[in-house]
């Protein structure tokens, strides 16, 4: 059961690292603000895959073995509170002075704080379906 939550974790990293980068391109290409001096492809793919890792150890280690049946609907919904908590991050940054536009540098990353929890909430059906229960049962 670890191997399955642990394999949803880095699933969940590599498509929010490549929903991320993605849009890092995007976001580059249409406003042509290059900030690839303060978050580099790398560490965009490591915070990812990481943090992902991290909360699958989580889920597998606390939630699954104290809460059992209620274990995907609290950590789903902790799950989406971190991310809007951790939003705060992007803001509280200190940027270097010969950046150029860094008033655009939130634009940026804060969405790309949602890509870990989408990814594991779009991927969740494959590793853990919902079981639903019909009214005969």
């Amino acid at each position: 059961m670890l191997r399955k939550i642990l394999l949803h974790g880095f699933g969940a990293g590599i498509l929010a690292a490549i929903a991320a980068l993605v849009y890092q391109q995007i976001y580059f290409k249409s406003l042509g603000a290059d900030f690839s001096t303060v978050i580099s492809a790398a560490g965009i793919v490591a915070t990812s895959v990481g943090a992902t890792l991290l909360a699958s150890f989580a889920y597998g280690f606390l939630f699954q073995k104290s809460l059992k049946d209620k274990a995907p609907v609290v950590f789903n919904l902790l799950l989406l509170l971190l991310s809007f908590v951790s939003i705060a991050g992007p803001f509280a940054v200190k940027l270097p002075l010969e950046l150029e536009a860094p008033e655009l540098f939130p634009g940026l990353t804060v969405p790309m704080h949602f890509f870990p929890a989408l990814a594991w909430l779009a991927l969740s059906p494959l590793f853990d379906p919902v079981k639903v229960i019909s009214k005969a049962e």
